[in-house]
Formats: structure tokens, sequence, C-alpha cells
């Protein structure tokens, strides 16, 4: 070739691979792609590949290619040859360039695009011209230089195929959720509505709505319940009150007796008491000081709880005779008084029925204490039930004890007696207090 030799790489296209879901790019040989601009940009070869040409040729970069030409050859000279180098000679003066014939490359557009009217590269809607590869259960979506295939709202791709998303795995509803093809339906439980985005849920306020207790609603988060008013409780299907009866709850509501009454309750007491301001105690009405009562003037009114007794006076029997309103004397002159008590004192109280015992009621001493003189203290008569003894408490003075518990209403009546014993002058005599218990027929 007249002492030229060139050497023209080959070009070889490359083959478009496209799989199904997204055709992939490439540019023929000695291009390479710019993402950028979408367009195929020449690879300057005599850059990136070491030694392109060996011995006395050199690279000259084309477009799409390089050649390789002698060092000494005129007409190319490569811009990676040193003109000043020591190995080669400077080329000879320039003459005159040969004239070869211009070749001119057609416009290659890159895979998924094609030549439009101006001769410009535009993208290829493979969907509208149904070139894709997509499955039938897919759908085709165009998009710069390809296509994707993808599937409907509510399923995915999964080895070509588009299956059903299970949707109330991933918690899509706040409270219930039925899966259903390609979509999912949420329901809420019982005491909630669905809200307005169809997933979350409300409370439903079963109170404003439509009351369903007969007395108190309240609202609860998904529900409800029902509360009753003092006085009532609620029944077992939590829904109706009814009376609740306070009296049976104990006994101690009220100190007398206890009357339920709807919704309450009320305490009341027996005649002769006073219901007090705590609504449960009873106090006696003392008839003496109110002078409610029923006695003779000759009589004295003693009040007891919840009543009054009418006392006739002392009337001192034979062979005693009355020192006072209340104490009687037998006459140390008087043979009959021989073995009688000396002294007989009326004495007069009352207490409660059902006492707790053991109880002191009453104090007995003697008023004198003489030389050598010592005393004794005991009861005489009225203790047939053995509910009292005398306990000496000390060398004039004794206590009234009661052992058990004694019901009213009763009158009790003791003969307390006080022996008095002198050695020195060898006398014993005794005194008499004649008690009157009136045990009232309560415990208050």
């Amino acid at each position: 070739m007249q002492g030229l030799k060139r050497i023209l790489t080959a070009f070889t296209l490359a083959v478009c691979l496209s799989s199904p879901g997204k055709a992939q790019q490439q540019c023929t040989n000695g291009f390479d792609l710019d993402r950028a601009s979408g367009q195929c940009l020449d690879i300057d070869e005599c850059r990136t590949i070491p030694e392109a040409c060996r011995g006395d040729m050199v690279c000259v970069n084309q477009n799409g290619g390089y050649l390789c030409v002698p060092r000494t050859n005129p007409v190319y000279r490569s811009p990676y040859l040193n003109p000043y180098s020591n190995i080669y000679p400077p080329p000879p003066a320039p003459g005159p360039v040969p004239n070869y014939p211009t070749v001119t490359r057609p416009l290659i557009c890159r895979f998924g695009y094609q030549l439009d009217e101006n001769n410009q590269c535009a993208d290829v809607d493979e969907c509208a011209s149904d070139s894709h590869q997509c499955n039938p259960t897919q759908i085709c979506i165009n998009t710069e230089g390809g296509y994707t295939c993808s599937c409907t709202e509510g399923y995915w791709l999964l080895e070509g195929q588009c299956l059903d998303i299970d949707e109330c795995r991933y918690g899509y509803c706040q409270q219930l959720c039925a899966n259903v093809p390609g979509s999912y339906s949420c329901t809420c439980n019982p005491g909630f509505t669905l809200n307005d985005d169809g997933r979350s849920c409300q409370d439903v306020n079963e109170c404003t709505s439509d009351n369903p207790c007969t007395q108190t609603c309240v609202n609860t988060y998904g529900s409800f319940l029902c509360r009753c008013e003092p006085g009532y409780e609620l029944e077992a299907d939590g829904v109706n009150c009814s009376d609740m009866d306070e009296c049976s709850f104990s006994e101690f509501l009220c100190q007398h007796e206890c009357v339920n009454g709807p919704g309450s309750y009320y305490c009341i007491c027996p005649s002769g008491y006073n219901l007090l301001d705590d609504s449960r105690s009873c106090q006696d009405i003392n008839e003496c000081e109110t002078r409610n009562f029923t006695c003779t003037p000759q009589q004295t009114c003693f009040n007891i709880p919840g009543e009054y007794k009418c006392l006739d006076p002392v009337r001192c029997e034979d062979p005693y005779i009355q020192i006072n309103e209340n104490r009687c004397m037998c006459p140390a002159e008087n043979a009959g008084c021989r073995d009688q008590p000396f002294t007989i004192l009326y004495r007069v109280m009352d207490m409660v029925s059902g006492r707790s015992v053991p109880s002191d009621i009453f104090q007995m001493q003697a008023t004198t204490r003489y030389p050598g003189a010592y005393y004794i203290f005991q009861i005489k008569s009225g203790n047939e039930g053995r509910e009292f003894y005398m306990r000496q408490t000390g060398p004039i003075s004794a206590t009234l004890v009661m052992t058990r518990p004694v019901k009213g209403p009763r009158t009790i009546q003791l003969d307390l007696e006080m022996i008095t014993v002198n050695t020195v002058i060898n006398f014993r005599g005794s005194s008499v207090i004649r008690l009157r218990i009136y045990v009232s027929q309560y415990s208050f």
C-alpha cells in the first residue's frame, strides 16, 4: 500500500440483552454510555489500552476505534509521540497532504431510543407499541430508554408472577383485618367504629347515644360500665340496679332498729328515747326532768333508761322506826331488835340490760370506825342467782360486783350487810343497805 500500512480495529456491534422487567441498554464497542446525557461517547483507546500499537507503529485515536500507523508516516502524527525523542529522528518537513475520502458515519441511537423526524434520538414506548416482554399478570410501565414490568396495587412480583399481598400480616388495620385478592378490609371490635381512613378505630360512647343503664352510665374504651346510686347495687346483668338492704349487712348500723327504704335506710328508737344527730344513736328521755310523768304528789319520780318509776315513800316495819325518808332504825332497848340489823338504809339505782361483766356497780363503807372493831361485808339476801358478790376493798369498805350479765326489764333487790365486830367490848352488830336495782329493757 505504497509503504503505508494501516491497521484498523474491528468494530463489533454489541448484542442488546433484555430481561423481563427492565431492558438493559449498551453502546457499541468503542463507545461508553454517558448516564448524564444518555449519549454514547467515544473511548480514547490510545489512552486506555496499554501498548495498543507495537513496534514502529503509533496509535491514532478514531471515532469508535483507533489506528496503528508507522511512526515515520508524515500524515498521522500521534499526540503521544515526542518530536524531540533521541530514539527516533525528527520527521522530515511535511509535504502535500494526501486527499483521503471522508467517511460519514450514520447517527446510532442507544437501545430503547429511535430517530425521530428531527433526526434526534427519542424514547421508544415499548408499552404502547406492545414490544415489551411483561407477563400477562403484570403491567408495563414505560421508562426513559426502556420499561419495567410491575404489578397492580395489592400484588407483588415474585419469580415473574404477581402474587396477592396479605396486608393483614403487616398491620394495615388497627384492630380486625380481612385479606381479599389485591386488597384488604378493616373492621373494628364491638364498642368501636371505623374511621374515615378505613384503617383506624374510634371508641363509641354508648352512654351518649342510648343509655343502656337504668341509672348511671360510665363510658370506657371500647365498652361501658353501669353504676348505681348510693343505696342500690348492680344486678348480675350488669345493667339494672336494685335496692340494697343495708340493714342486713350489719347489726351495728343502728343502735336500736334499722328500717330499710328505697336506696337508703333509717334508724328508729324505742319509746322513751330520742334519736341523736348521728341518726343512729338513741338517748334516754328523762321524764322526771321534763315532768312528763304520772306519779302522785306523794311518790317520787325515778328515771331509768327508756322509762321511769314512781317510788312510794319508805315505810319502816315494826320494830323499826323511821329516822328520815330512807332510813329505819331498830332501837337497842327493844328486845325484838336483838337479832335484827341496827339500821336499814334504802337505796335505788338503775342499770342497762346486758351490762358487761365483771362490773363494779355499788360501793359500801362504814361511816364511823371504832377502836378494836373490824367489819365484814356480805350479801344477806336477793342473790339467789349468784350474779353478784361483795369484794372488800379496805378495812371499812367493800364494792358490789356484778359477775354475770343481767337482762332486763327486771327489778332486783339486794340486802347488803355490814357486820361490825368489836372484841374489846365484845360487841357484834350489823347494818343493812336495801338496794333496789332497776334493769332497763335495752342496753342503752
